[in-house]
């Protein structure tokens, strides 16, 4: 075939070579999903109080399904205040995502691990290199926000060539043909993005957050779970009748940044668990 046969420019984009196995964290929350449960994801950024790891631990064993592990960066393009905030105190500290990664490899967090960087910390480290050291600090997911489907194939090899799913964004504005491209790339599971606009906390669930929903879980099998803009577990349960799960942030890293620690992630994140398992 040529390179401009239209089969082979689609795999290109959405399925390159060696990137065509789910691994461990599709791996698990699909097995969660198929079991009748709904899905959970939360989010810390790494690094911004001296307890951070603690307070994933915290969150793992109060009913999270996976951890996202935020390695802060110093242009954060798509998050909001709060978690800007917990970049800032984290690089104060001195965080790096060398020493971020070091720590997570001597630590026991009870549920899959993600991170989620921007592209500039991949690129600089080299894919590769990147992708091991996320392997070898026993990370099996990562998202990264701001790299195109199109300049994203050699990155998504890589990170399956070591075992790490790369998780792909979908946006409410998305047309069909590129979200279902999207979802074909993607691994792990699919980002679906409740809102336009930058992370946060909001007073209500986006009513594209449950549109984007359907929409995606007609185009794929693997697990569909909104985040960006799901602050309660009221919403979560909200988000939860259409999507697969969801993705908690913002809400969880200000209960942080006010000093709550892990005591405040578990009530939390016990609190998300039961809105969308419908428990009081």
């Amino acid at each position: 075939m040529s390179a401009a046969d239209p089969a082979t420019a689609r795999r290109s984009v959405a399925d390159p070579a060696g990137a065509g196995a789910a691994g461990a964290l599709e791996e698990h929350l699909r097995a969660r999903r198929d079991s009748g449960h709904k899905l959970l994801v939360v989010y810390v950024t790494g690094g911004m109080s001296p307890d951070w790891l603690q307070a994933v631990q915290a969150a793992a064993h109060a009913g999270a399904d996976a951890v996202e592990v935020g390695i802060p960066f110093s242009d954060p393009m798509i998050d909001g205040p709060v978690i800007q905030e917990a970049s800032v105190r984290a690089l104060g500290a001195g965080t790096t995502p060398r020493a971020l990664l070091r720590d997570l490899a001597h630590t026991e967090v009870g549920a899959p691990v993600a991170v989620m960087t921007y592209y500039n910390v991949a690129f600089r480290a080299g894919h590769r290199r990147f992708a091991q050291a996320l392997r070898e600090a026993g990370v099996v997911g990562a998202i990264v926000p701001d790299l195109p489907l199109e300049e994203s194939g050699d990155w998504r090899a890589e990170a399956a060539a070591a075992g790490v799913d790369a998780v792909q964004l979908v946006a409410p504005s998305t047309p069909d043909a590129r979200a279902r491209a999207i979802c074909d790339a993607s691994r792990g599971f699919v980002y679906g993005v409740g809102v336009m606009g930058v992370t946060g906390e909001r007073a209500a669930l986006a009513a594209t957050a449950r549109t984007l929903a359907a929409r995606l879980r007609s185009m794929t099998e693997r697990p569909v779970c909104i985040g960006i803009g799901v602050s309660t577990p009221e919403q979560a349960a909200e988000a939860c009748v259409e999507a697969d799960g969801v993705v908690v942030g913002s809400a969880l890293v200000r209960r942080l940044l006010d000093g709550g620690g892990p005591d405040a992630a578990a009530s939390f994140v016990a609190a998300l668990r039961a809105g969308i398992d419908g428990r009081p």
